[in-house]
């Protein structure tokens, strides 16, 4: 190569330089660049490198030896694989409809008796109270299962290990839920519902039952939307859910992004938020999580040092998708 290269550029000694320029040690640096083709590899993931900071255990922990450890820097390399925009798992099914039109048709049953009894009862404040009461502890309840399910348990736990397997998911992929189809994104509280409400339609014809049954039960099977809001961007949301987010009535953007900062232990509540700052500023949760730990001997994952399953990843551009 290096024959041919010098019989089709041959070397030419430097003459046109004037002799006050000339520098007393000249330097010339050939550089021969070779240019292949291959076949392009197809992506498989992409290689993240992350390093988290591992703290000792708590001073109250009973495995804390003598000598404290000291925090140390561990780097993981793994393979990341969110899910793509057109990931089949977010579409709705004719089975998932089903289920939320089932829902919705218990809670419109229990509506119409709370609104007919009350006309002939002559009964107004009451439902409307209990209606009330029902959206308050609605949050409070979103809030309390929400906590339990991200802490403990795992896709393998009974009835609920699919919940379980994606609310402590959803950290790791949060904008997903975004792109979840209305349906889909409801049916597994629709069915609960159903189940639920139904031999409550059958069973009871009081106005007051009815004004905090479906109110209650419309709040948390519409609770996994009124979460997919809290995730959007407001220029995309409808106006109206803009406006009930700035009144509080829903779950505002800015508070829920705090639940999905560390240390991922506040902020749990999904319906209208109202009981979050309650229930962090007293620390129920933790007191909570306290009793099962001292009882059960259970840890939560929010003690644990936040590591990858927590780390929110953004989203992947639909054209890398």
């Amino acid at each position: 190569m290096a024959a041919s290269l010098q019989a089709k550029y041959p070397l030419r000694p430097i003459t046109n330089i004037p002799r006050s320029r000339r520098p007393s040690l000249l330097r010339v640096r050939v550089t021969c660049s070779v240019t292949t083709t291959t076949k392009p590899q197809p992506n498989h993931g992409k290689l993240l490198v992350e390093q988290r900071i591992v703290k000792p255990p708590l001073s109250n922990d009973p495995t804390l030896q003598s000598t404290k450890p000291q925090p140390k820097l561990v780097t993981e390399q793994r393979l990341a694989n969110p899910p793509l925009s057109n990931d089949p798992t977010l579409k709705s099914t004719w089975t998932h409809r089903l289920w939320v039109a089932a829902g919705c048709t218990t809670l419109f049953v229990s509506l119409a008796k709370s609104v007919t009894g009350g006309f002939a009862s002559h009964l107004w404040l009451e439902p409307a109270l209990a209606g009330y009461a029902g959206y308050i502890l609605a949050d409070l309840g979103s809030g309390v299962y929400h906590w339990a399910i991200d802490n403990y348990g795992d896709e393998s736990t009974p009835v609920v290990g699919t919940q379980i397997e994606a609310f402590q998911g959803h950290h790791k992929w949060p904008w997903t839920i975004t792109r979840r189809q209305f349906a889909n994104n409801l049916h597994a509280l629709a069915r609960v519902i159903t189940f639920t409400v139904l031999p409550l339609d059958l069973a009871f014809n009081d106005p007051v039952v009815h004004g905090f049954v479906c109110t209650f039960a419309f709040c948390i099977k519409f609770s996994q939307q009124f979460h997919a809001w809290a995730h959007g961007t407001k220029s995309k949301l409808p106006p109206l859910v803009v406006v009930l987010q700035d009144m509080g009535l829903l779950v505002s953007r800015r508070q829920h992004a705090e639940h999905h900062r560390a240390p991922y232990n506040n902020n749990y509540c999904i319906v209208s938020g109202a009981w979050n700052n309650v229930l962090d500023e007293s620390k129920v949760f933790e007191a909570l999580e306290m009793v099962l730990y001292f009882q059960l001997g259970v840890r939560p994952r929010s003690w644990s040092e936040p590591h990858s399953d927590w780390t929110e990843e953004t989203e992947i551009s639909n054209n890398q998708a």
